[in-house]
């Protein structure tokens, strides 16, 4: 089972269904996830999750960006660690 460190409160679950997910280049293959990949994420309200999916595909370390539902779990297989940020009204992607 890889690592998640998810920031989201109950809250969050509540209002930031959407999970804009992708694999981070720079950081896979050491800390936390040096024996797979490093996953991140950013949950969003559905209404901001088209800007929140371009701006991680404008990301340069990011690749395999995907839209998933807030209960994703990522398989072991691929991945050995999944941090899960929150985009609050105050992020810069809202700017």
């Amino acid at each position: 089972m890889p690592t998640i460190n998810d920031k989201r409160t109950d809250e969050d679950r509540a209002t930031h269904p959407i999970l804009i997910v992708g694999t981070d280049r720079f950081m896979s293959g050491w800390g936390g996830a040096s024996n797979g990949a490093s996953y991140a994420a950013w949950a969003c309200r559905p209404e901001h999750a088209d800007r929140v999916l371009s701006w991680v595909e404008a990301r340069s370390e990011m690749s395999r960006v995907r839209e998933v539902s807030a209960n994703y779990r990522p398989s072991s297989r691929y991945c050995a660690h999944l941090s899960i940020y929150v985009v609050d009204d105050g992020h810069p992607v809202l700017s």
